[in-house]
């Protein structure tokens, strides 16, 4: 991965919504890189089980939505805002859960991380290089949601684990911004919004 020109991405307006934040750790592992994932606890009120990067709402105490991204990270999985070294950050995106979210992307060091059980389930850290091999990667567009009208939904299935929804979409960009790969300009297929989701 090369992560240099995040440093050079431009702000965005979040107005409109609540904001909240979420920090993409980059962990070097066996000479590799990695990215952290949590899985949503399954108890939790908005996108139990899915899997996410750690993050959350701002809150009164945060400065910045970088403070929001690692103070979340903390709280989720014990990572220390200090051991981070935040390179830069992909584009705001929007949720269905009316949250418009910054990505932050950062470099972590390779360790043990300890979920917090009333938020996270599972700290699940996967290989770019899986990532990015075609054979755990499909899309779908779907079509006619009342909210969103036609839209795209990117699926990275690795190690037992599916990334996808607002994730899948930052992964995407992520990927796409510091390596080689690129999304397959055409999904694999064409379903209803209502079509039940492959996961």
């Amino acid at each position: 991965m090369d992560l240099s020109g995040l440093r050079r991405h431009a702000p965005q307006s979040l107005a409109g919504r609540r904001q909240a934040a979420v920090l993409a750790p980059v962990i070097a592992r066996d000479g590799e890189a990695h990215l952290l994932f949590t899985k949503r606890a399954a108890h939790l009120g908005e996108h139990p089980g899915q899997m996410s990067f750690p993050g959350g709402g701002r809150e009164p105490i945060d400065r910045t939505l970088t403070d929001t991204a690692l103070r979340e990270a903390d709280e989720e999985v014990g990572m220390r805002p200090t051991e981070v070294d935040v390179l830069g950050r992909i584009d705001d995106t929007r949720t269905s859960s009316q949250y418009a979210v910054r990505p932050f992307v950062g470099v972590a060091p390779d360790r043990e991380y300890v979920p917090d059980e009333s938020e996270v389930a599972e700290v699940a850290i996967l290989a770019v290089d899986a990532l990015t091999n075609p054979a755990n990667y499909e899309s779908e567009r779907r079509v006619g949601h009342p909210e969103y009208g036609d839209h795209r939904v990117h699926y990275f299935h690795v190690d037992g684990y599916t990334v996808w929804g607002v994730t899948g979409r930052m992964v995407v960009q992520l990927l796409e911004r510091t390596t080689d790969w690129r999304a397959p300009a055409e999904p694999d297929r064409v379903v209803g919004a209502d079509a039940e989701l492959p996961i």
